[in-house]
């Protein structure tokens, strides 16, 4: 008999999707046979080429989706067929046998083995919507298993919110411009874990008392002589060394420096740990850094405990935003954001030259290069003219990106070009086949109101309540008329345009 017919309707029907695909890739590989001859064969062999990797990348994720049904179809039946455990050591050795089986077959690690097992559980009984997007070839096996390792601490509740966020298109709250198939795996982790981080049942506090607790140092040697040297560190104290190693590393560079941004930052962090060692004295000092916090308004009040956005990181506790805007508030730059969706206020400009604030916020609209998948930090991009001021482009925040190196070398030398930008979205791009690809926004949410503030909403509003008062009443306010001078648009970390000269004769604006 054959045992595919005693398989469950769903495996069956994940078996199904896996024979679409195949269909549909022997569908493209005849249609491309039969249009070679045409007039541009070329041409045509390459898009056909690209459709069918974009469909084996569909079926890779629905063959995915059938091995989890098989998989814990598997589980299912081995755990009736056992006999009742006498005792919790025979329980688990049947679990042993279990996993040390699926293991031989699929030939790895048990290790591997186990951790499969769990994945498939988990998706065939706690998240149905990822399992579903899996089968439908709209998310890849890594995205899965992301969504999986993202949920594991929130209760079922929390775990179908994160996965109805990003995969359910109809729901009231869809992510912005990022569902997860249009994201690389690393970036749609950031985006995961962000939104779990604001969402989690335990306050950010405490899980950050906890974790800053087992704060550590590691050692491990790597081959050729060679060595990883890696530090577990709070979130703003990590970023803050990164930041000024690598203002200091792109210092260094010159027509005469042999050595790679990478190198020059390994080597100055080198030369820092191994000089002038003065030992502890006290707290670790807040880090001095070109840094952007996005600190809800009634969180940085004490008001709530919504978590801050920490610039390349995510969400940080609001006690350590606080402290970052007391104690360095001459590198870390707070954003105020519109109280009703989350998002920052917007900056306009005429000039051909970018102020700080201009640049700032196209760090905080974009937070990396917009490139699909890139993940470069935005304080390492280059400001760019979507369309070249020569041409009649403007230096607006609709036409202005800031695509790393890279890619900005990618725009002036081939085919692919960036897309319309806007005050909230960062430019996509259009390949050289005329293919487009979104680029990533930010998952911006509306800022969470106090209780007894929304108490006060529904009986009608206390004439005596009032907000906590603000305890940094000088903050850095992007919409603040003043003059920029030249020599303040251009410092470090913010390369001048290399896309088109500025027009002689021209002077810096007021914003």
């Amino acid at each position: 008999m054959d045992s595919s017919t005693a398989w469950s309707a769903e495996s069956r029907e994940a078996m199904a999707a896996v024979s679409a695909s195949t269909a549909a890739l022997e569908s493209l590989i005849e249609t491309g046979a039969d249009l070679l001859p045409a007039t541009d064969p070329m041409r045509n062999l390459a898009d056909a080429c690209l459709d069918g990797l974009a469909e084996i990348a569909r079926q890779e994720a629905r063959t995915a989706a059938l091995k989890v049904r098989l998989t814990a179809e598997y589980l299912q039946a081995t755990r009736a067929l056992a006999p009742p455990a006498s005792s919790p050591r025979e329980r688990a050795v049947q679990e042993m046998a279990l996993v040390a089986e699926v293991a031989c077959v699929l030939t790895v690690s048990e290790r591997s083995a186990g951790a499969l097992l769990h994945e498939c559980q988990t998706l065939t009984t706690v998240l149905p919507l990822t399992l579903t997007a899996l089968q439908a070839g709209t998310i890849s096996w890594q995205h899965a298993r992301i969504i999986v390792d993202e949920t594991t601490t929130l209760d079922p509740d929390g775990a179908a919110a994160l996965e109805a966020h990003f995969l359910d298109t109809g729901a009231p709250n869809p992510a912005r411009g990022c569902p997860a198939g249009d994201l690389v795996p690393s970036r749609f982790r950031a985006k995961a874990r962000s939104w779990r981080e604001r969402h989690h049942p335990v306050n950010i506090e405490k899980r950050f008392a906890k974790s800053a607790a087992d704060r550590r140092v590691e050692y491990v040697p790597d081959r050729d002589g060679m060595a990883w040297l890696s530090a577990y560190l709070p979130a703003h104290t990590a970023a803050g060394i990164w930041e000024r190693t690598t203002a200091a590393a792109r210092s260094m560079q010159g027509p005469d420096e042999a050595r790679t941004l990478t190198q020059l930052r390994a080597d100055v962090a080198a030369t820092w740990l191994l000089t002038n060692f003065t030992g502890l004295a006290g707290d670790v000092p807040s880090p001095r850094a070109q840094v952007l916090i996005t600190v809800p308004v009634l969180s940085l009040l004490g008001a709530t405990d919504e978590p801050s956005m920490l610039d390349g990181h995510g969400p940080i506790p609001p006690s350590m935003a606080r402290r970052l805007i007391a104690d360095g508030a001459d590198s870390f730059y707070r954003v105020l954001t519109d109280p009703r969706d989350g998002a920052p206020l917007e900056i306009g400009r005429t000039s051909y030259r970018l102020t700080k604030a201009q640049r700032q916020w196209l760090r905080l609209r974009d937070g990396k290069c917009p490139f699909p998948g890139c993940n470069n930090h935005s304080l390492d991009n280059e400001a760019d003219h979507l369309l070249a001021w020569a041409d009649g482009g403007t230096t607006g925040i609709s036409n202005l990106g800031q695509p790393c190196r890279k890619h900005h070398r990618l725009k002036h030398n081939s085919t692919w070009k960036p897309t319309g930008a806007s005050m909230n979205n960062p430019p996509g791009w259009t390949s050289p086949s005329g293919r487009h690809y979104p680029s990533e926004h930010q998952d911006w949410e509306p800022p969470r109101w106090p209780d007894h503030i929304l108490a006060a909403e529904e009986t009608g509003r206390d004439p005596d309540l009032k907000l906590p008062e603000d305890p940094f009443p000088e903050w850095h306010q992007f919409t603040a008329a003043h003059e920029f001078p030249a020599a303040d648009t251009d410092g470090p970390g913010w390369p001048a345009f290399v896309d088109d000269p500025a027009p002689e004769g021209l002077r810096i604006l007021s914003v």
